[in-house]
C-alpha cells in the first residue's frame, strides 16, 4: 500500500473510539499506534518517528494542548490534528496558536478525518522538512555539525558527546524558544527521573561553556521552565 511508510500517532483516551480509528487507519495502510493518555503518547513519540499526530484535547495525565506543545518542542515540523468535543471559539484559537494544522470537533465522519489527514500530508510533503537537517549556523562564528557531533567555534573544532549533540540539536531546532525540561529529558534520556535531570544539567553546563566562547550565542536558563538557545 502507498501509505505503509506513513506512521500516525493517535492519542485518544476513549478506548473504544481510539481502537475504531486505529483499526480504520491501519486498514487504509497507515502504521498507526494508539495511546490512551498524553504521557504515554509523548514517550511513544520520543521513541519512534511519526509523520503526523492526531490528539484528543481532553486526556488524562497530559492534555492535548500540553502534548502538542511538547511534540513541537522536539519536532516543530510534524503536523498535528486535534480531536475534541469542544466547539468554543476560544478552544479553536488556543489549538491553532500552538501551530496545529487542523481541528475537528466530535462527532465527526471517519472518512472526513481521513481526507484531512491526506490533505495535510500532501501539503507538508511539498515543503522541505527541517527534521533531517544536520548542520546549524549559530551566530557569526559557530557551526554545529550534528551528524559528526562537532562544534566549530572560531575555526576550532570540538568533539561533543551524543547526549550533548542531541540536546544542542533540540535547542537549535527551537532557537529563541524555551525548550521544556521534561520534554528534553524524555526526548534524550527517555525518562525524566531525578538522576537524569541532574545529568542533563551537567550536559547543559558543558554546552554553555562551549557556545559562550562565541559572544553572539547564549544558552539561557528559564527558571521553572527549561532552556533557550539565543543567537
Amino acid at each position: 500500500m502507498e501509505n505503509e511508510n506513513t506512521a500516525i500517532l493517535l492519542a485518544e483516551d476513549e478506548e473504544s473510539m481510539g481502537t475504531l480509528l486505529c483499526d480504520y487507519l491501519r486498514a487504509k495502510g497507515y502504521q498507526t499506534d494508539l495511546y490512551l493518555d498524553g504521557e504515554k503518547a509523548f514517550k511513544g513519540f520520543c521513541a519512534k518517528r511519526y509523520d503526523i499526530c492526531i490528539l484528543d484535547v481532553m486526556m488524562p495525565k497530559k492534555d492535548g494542548y500540553t502534548l502538542a506543545a511538547d511534540i513541537h518542542s522536539i519536532a516543530p515540523e510534524v503536523p498535528i490534528i486535534f480531536l475534541t468535543a469542544k466547539n468554543m471559539k476560544e478552544d479553536v484559537i488556543q489549538g491553532l496558536s500552538l501551530g496545529v494544522d487542523d481541528y475537528i470537533t466530535k462527532p465527526f465522519s471517519i472518512e472526513e478525518l481521513l481526507l484531512r489527514i491526506e490533505a495535510i500530508l500532501r501539503r507538508h510533503r511539498a515543503v522541505p522538512s527541517e527534521f533531517g537537517r544536520t548542520t546549524f549556523k549559530l551566530g557569526k562564528n559557530t557551526t554545529f555539525y550534528y551528524s559528526k557531533q562537532i562544534l566549530a567555534i572560531n575555526n576550532k573544532e570540538t568533539k561533543i558527546t551524543t547526549k550533548e549533540a542531541e540536546l544542542l540539536r533540540m535547542l537549535c531546532m527551537n532557537k529563541n524558544t524555551v525548550v521544556d525540561r521534561n520534554s528534553a529529558l524524555i526526548a534524550v534520556w527517555s525518562d525524566d527521573s531525578y538522576f537524569n535531570a541532574r545529568s542533563m544539567d551537567v550536559y547543559i553546563a558543558k554546552l554553555r561553556r562551549h557556545v559562550h566562547q562565541d559572544p553572539d550565542v547564549k544558552i539561557i536558563n528559564v527558571r521553572g521552565k527549561g532552556f533557550k538557545l539565543v543567537y
